[in-house]
């Protein structure tokens, strides 16, 4: 199942229009950013470029917008084969920047950042990097030596079932005990969160690669 292209420009915009109405709260860094025991060279230097971002409102400076709702897995999501699997946990408010979305995914340039609410503020936690089957894509991306997830429809109810998708989180502020590249982090919570949603696991989708 292909989105159309008038259709990925609408859900593009989305974020746009949501990102303007809500009110952000600057999450200011609480001390230096911790060398890691998962941190490579190409790791350290994604984290250094976007520790600029842990101020919510330079990202919608930058082209993030945010689709509001901090989406959560809190028993875990396994609907059975055909299906993705998310571990109990949380993946936070997605910023979305519509402009870094293509084919070939750049591993200096994430389209997608992960905020947690903490209060009255939001905190930077990671990145994903999201690459719609609409953009023409014709193989599994890869980056960071880890192949993406996918490909999945998209997230009803914040993304429309027909974005389909490959994606892959990169948990590069906040340690995943279960890994710095799976999609849910238990430690990251919503909490009190007015927009909290509960996600149920995705249908993964076939393609060429896929059958």
């Amino acid at each position: 199942m292909r989105l159309s292209t008038s259709a990925a420009h609408r859900w593009a915009a989305i974020p746009l229009v949501t990102g303007l109405v809500i009110t952000l709260g600057a999450a200011t860094s609480t001390g230096a950013i911790a060398q890691r025991a998962d941190s490579t060279p190409a790791l350290d230097s994604v984290r250094a470029s976007l520790a600029k971002y842990q101020n919510p409102l330079q990202a919608v400076r930058d082209g993030y917008f945010s689709t509001v709702g901090c989406i959560t897995f809190p028993e875990g999501e396994h609907m059975g084969d055909g299906f993705m699997h998310y571990r109990p946990g949380a993946m936070g408010v997605h910023f979305l920047n519509p402009g870094l979305i293509t084919a070939k995914p750049d591993p200096a340039k994430p389209n997608v950042l992960l905020y947690e609410p903490d209060g009255d503020k939001l905190r930077l936690v990671g990145a994903e990097w999201f690459v719609p089957l609409a953009t023409g894509v014709k193989e599994r991306p890869m980056l960071f030596g880890q192949a993406f997830d996918g490909p999945m429809e998209g997230h009803e109810p914040i993304m429309p079932a027909g974005t389909t998708h490959y994606d892959l989180h990169v948990w590069l502020f906040k340690n995943n005990p279960y890994g710095m590249f799976v999609a849910t982090n238990p430690d990251v919570k919503c909490g009190k969160y007015a927009y909290t949603h509960a996600e149920h696991s995705t249908k993964l989708v076939k393609t060429a690669e896929t059958p």
